[in-house]
């Protein structure tokens, strides 16, 4: 049996980092309407209901649909073609989301964005983890995962200020046409691994049967199983606040745009790539005694911010809020890389693009789907009573579903066959 291939150390970091900048343009285009959303609001009228499906449910549904099947496609077909098509779609129907008339036409843009975005990430996972072994996946899997928060960092600040000074519309155009350039180098640059390249063992060459067979078996690992649910419910909160954070401080802070993009830029962006690195790092460097740490780290996380958020949500003074909800961010990006870089761990290299997806599948329906369409319905229901304030006690009470994430993580854990 021939020995197999092995990637120069330059080349290997070049994927890694090209790879991560897919994930910033994928953050840039997935959530510019959050910043936006405001001003999009008063132009057509809509409620926060609106606004959530906007923002969080339409994406997702459509996003988990298509990515379980492309994530079966990914770990049988060409991995860097199917990353390719997938930028050029968001990108396309990102920019039209700027061309729109009306509230179904932008729904119906956001739901294209959440279909493209859905083949990125589960094939990215499995070619970085081919590119990578084991004892430096967690590391490799936290750069690219600092991806999700350069992204909004850039989606905050540019879309804030555009929106400022041009408008909306001319925000989503700027963000949206770049990314077919970007599809363009990936498809002439980035090149197709062997599958299990960096792992002892080879991959599992025998068919590997249905797609409902594969998930279910998948499913029937328990400490999979809780992660993902870990993961969902640390989203869940995340998505919940962050999307309606803007809303926040503009309503009851009085923050102008440009201001709120700039600081939510640097307090999600800078803390959530601490977190996410930290997190990647941490579990990698512990691991190597237990392997539970790559669950016990996110869990940690998640409980942690559970207890800060609502500092920063309940108090009057703005610059405590930003110190705090800057700690609560990186606590909650702890958990992607650790929980990706176990997953796959748990399963063959073939399966590995199914394993994230099935992983983003929960954390997106419960996550990007539930949390900010949560809120926004506890926050039109409590409009009647309680005015602006709705918005504060519906975004206080999806923070503390972090508990629950924490709660899963910790069983992930123990159910880990060591």
């Amino acid at each position: 049996m021939s020995s197999k291939p092995v990637a120069s150390g330059s080349y290997r970091n070049y994927v890694l980092i090209l790879l991560m900048v897919v994930y910033v343009f994928n953050f840039i285009d997935r959530q510019i309407l959050v910043i936006l959303q405001e001003s999009i609001k008063t132009d057509m009228g809509l409620s926060d209901s609106q606004l959530a499906l906007l923002s969080g449910f339409s994406f997702a549904i459509f996003y988990v649909t298509c990515g379980i099947p492309i994530a079966r496609w990914a770990d049988r077909a060409n991995r860097v073609n199917i990353i390719t098509a997938s930028i050029t779609v968001w990108s396309v129907m990102t920019a039209l989301c700027g061309m729109v008339s009306s509230f179904t036409q932008l729904l119906l843009a956001r739901i294209g964005v959440g279909i493209g975005e859905a083949g990125a990430s589960p094939p990215s996972h499995s070619i970085i983890t081919d590119y990578f072994p084991f004892e430096s996946r967690g590391r490799a899997l936290s750069i690219y995962s600092i991806g999700i928060y350069i992204g909004i960092l850039i989606g905050f600040l540019a879309g804030g200020w555009i929106d400022e000074f041009f408008g909306w519309r001319t925000a989503f155009l700027v963000v949206g046409l770049p990314g077919i350039l970007l599809a363009a180098v990936v498809r002439m640059t980035l090149r197709e691994p062997i599958r299990g390249m960096s792992d002892a063992t080879p991959a599992n060459e025998t068919e590997q049967g249905s797609m409902l067979l594969a998930v279910r078996e998948l499913w029937a690992i328990p400490s999979f199983r809780y992660a993902s649910l870990g993961a969902g419910f640390n989203s869940f909160v995340g998505y919940g606040v962050l999307n309606f954070m803007p809303s926040f401080v503009i309503r009851l802070h009085q923050m102008p745009i440009g201001q709120v993009g700039t600081y939510l830029a640097l307090v999600v962006g800078f803390g959530g790539a601490i977190g996410a690195f930290a997190g990647g790092q941490i579990s990698d460097r512990l691991g190597h005694r237990d392997k539970r740490w790559y669950f016990w780290v996110p869990g940690l996380g998640t409980l942690f911010a559970a207890a800060l958020l609502p500092f920063a949500l309940l108090t009057d003074a703005l610059n405590l809020l930003w110190v705090v909800f800057f700690f609560g961010n990186i606590s909650l990006a702890l958990f992607l890389a650790p929980t990706i870089a176990m997953a796959h761990n748990l399963v063959d290299p073939k399966r590995r693009s199914l394993a994230s997806a099935m992983i983003y599948f929960v954390l997106n329906i419960i996550g990007l789907g539930l949390g900010p369409l949560t809120v926004g319905i506890i926050s039109d229901l409590l409009m009647p009573s309680t005015g602006a304030e709705s918005l504060r006690w519906a975004m206080l009470i999806v923070s503390q579903f972090a508990l629950l994430g924490a709660g899963f993580y910790f069983l992930a854990a123990k159910h880990l066959r060591l």
